[in-house]
This record gives structure tokens, sequence and C-alpha cells, in this order.
């Protein structure tokens, strides 16, 4: 054996030691996305009687699986361990939140892994689910309750429930949620069992409607923008194109949501061609694509391999 030989072995079994407790790490941070129910648009032809209300918090969906919170992508959530001690061996459904307006800080939060105690003490957990109960939401809302009390920790809270008797109690209690701050509503059919996916069973009602988008493209600011980004091209799960231009800080012009990066936006309609009317930027997608966009939908369909949809213009 030369030296050389003899020198190089213990650098490459370092390597591979190195690249399997990457992988190990990566591994223990990564989970199969939890099945979780979805909302539809709130309809306005809706029975009100047959659906329970509760505000909708802006901040991270939090499944906890009897073991550990995950997102709703399947990233493992490293919560200090006494904000989960004493939480029950079987699966919540909730939000984590910090407080109106701070979704940004919230998510930063939860994704960072080494967040502090003190990070951790300004965030609650809203519950407002218990997947594996076996009644419908008629039984458990109160079901929700008596977990949420026999957990029995201040940042624990079971999201309210309530009723109304018509649209414009609706309207009431949506204009009283969004003087706080809010986001919007929640309507839960009381009939329904904790079902995956997007049905009737689960609405939402906001002063606007959202949806994701992956970035394909940017142009550059005019006027007062100049030097910066002026707006992003975007494309839909399904294949729509259009740009967003507004709802940005300055900050984020400077350092837009790269090529390649999901954001939300919102919108109010549609146009007759189908594409969203007055778009605007909420924020960016910390996860990525929604769990249930499939990444073949969203492929970049540009010709040649030089011709990508990176594009500046």
């Amino acid at each position: 054996m030369t030296e050389t030989t003899a020198t190089r072995r213990p650098g490459l079994r370092e390597l591979a030691m190195t690249l399997l407790l990457l992988i190990i790490t990566a591994m223990a941070h990564a989970a199969t996305p939890p099945q979780v129910t979805l909302a539809k648009s709130y309809d306005r032809n809706t029975e009100l009687a047959d659906y329970w209300v509760s505000e909708k918090y802006d901040g991270v969906r939090g499944y906890w699986d009897g073991r550990r919170l995950l997102t709703r992508g399947g990233t493992v959530i490293r919560a200090p361990a006494w904000f989960t001690a004493g939480w029950p061996d079987t699966p919540l459904d909730g939000e984590l939140w910090r407080d109106y307006g701070e979704f940004a800080r919230v998510s930063g939060i939860v994704r960072t892994h080494h967040a502090g105690d003190g990070d951790w003490r300004d965030v609650s957990y809203r519950v407002f689910d218990l997947p594996e109960h076996a009644g419908s939401f008629d039984a458990r809302v109160p079901a929700i309750r008596d977990v949420v009390a026999a957990i029995d920790q201040p940042w624990v809270v079971a999201i309210r429930q309530f009723r109304v008797e018509d649209a414009a109690a609706l309207d009431d209690a949506l204009n009283r949620a969004l003087a706080r701050g809010g986001e919007g509503l929640i309507l839960h059919r009381g009939a329904a069992d904790y079902v995956a996916g997007r049905s009737d069973d689960l609405l939402k009602l906001k002063p606007y409607e959202d949806a994701e988008a992956r970035v394909i493209g940017s142009n550059p600011g005019q006027g007062r923008l100049d030097g910066l980004m002026g707006s992003l091209e975007v494309r839909t799960p399904d294949g729509r194109e259009f740009a967003v231009g507004s709802g940005f800080s300055d900050a984020q012009r400077t350092e837009p949501p790269p090529i390649g990066a999901w954001i939300t936006y919102r919108y109010n309609g549609e146009t007759a061609t189908g594409l969203p009317r007055f778009a605007r930027f909420l924020r960016r997608r910390p996860d990525g694509p929604p769990p249930e966009v499939e990444a073949r939908n969203v492929l970049d369909r540009s010709p040649g391999a030089n011709n990508s949809a990176e594009r500046h213009r």
C-alpha cells in the first residue's frame, strides 16, 4: 500500500460517515405528510344550520400524530419537549399561532431547528379537530374541549366553535374577526366525519380568495421600482400563467422569491379567460408546493435544455 493510498482512505471513510449522518438527520426530520382535511371556498347557497363556525387563524398547520408535531407537508417540527409534554397518544389537528399579523414570525420559529424556549413561549397550539375520533364533528366539538382540558396547558387552546342563524350573522362574525386582524372564518359541517382532502364538509370564508403558484420568472421594476423586482411570473398547478406585481414590500422586491419557489397569492374572482383577478402577493410558501400538488403538473414546459423558465424580462 502506497503512502498516498494510506492517507486517502481515512478521508474517504470520514466523507462516507458524514454523508451517512446527513442522510440519517434528513430522514429524522421528514415524515409522510399527514392526511388532513382541506377547506373549499364558502358558497352563499350553503345551508348554515348544518355548520359550526370558527375563526380562521393565520398560522402554521400543526398535526400531532401522538408522538411528534408535523407540518402539513410532513416536516417534523422541533418544538421543545415541554411544549408537547402531557399531550395524548392520539392525533390532534390544529394551528401553531403567535398573534395577528405574525405569520412570518411563527413560521420562522416553527421551521428553525434551534429556536429557543423564549421563542416558543409566545406560540400557542389552537386545536380544531381530532382526526381519529370516531364521531361526527358535532361529537368532536365537546371532545376537543375535553382533550384540551385534560392537557391543561395554557398554550393549548380549543378553538371556539359556534353557530350562526343566517347569512347576516355570518357576515357580522366575519367582520368582527377581520377587525381583530383575523384572516376569516371556517365552517365545518356538524354531521361530517374526519375525512382527508377537500370537500364541502369544510369551507373557508375570507374577504378574498387565495391559491398557490410556482415562480417561473421575474420582470424588472420601472420608475420608483427601478433596480428592484417589478413583478413575478408564476404558473398555477393547472398550468395557467400570469404576473403578480403587487403586495410586495421593497425588501421583498430587493430579494424576491427565487425561480422554483412557491408563493401564496390573493385574488378577487377570475377574469373571463380564467385568470385570477387582482392577483397580489401574500407570502412565500416555506414548505414548497402544497402536498396535494403533483410535481408533473407544474414542470416547466420550455423547449431546450438551455431555454429554461428561469427568465427575467
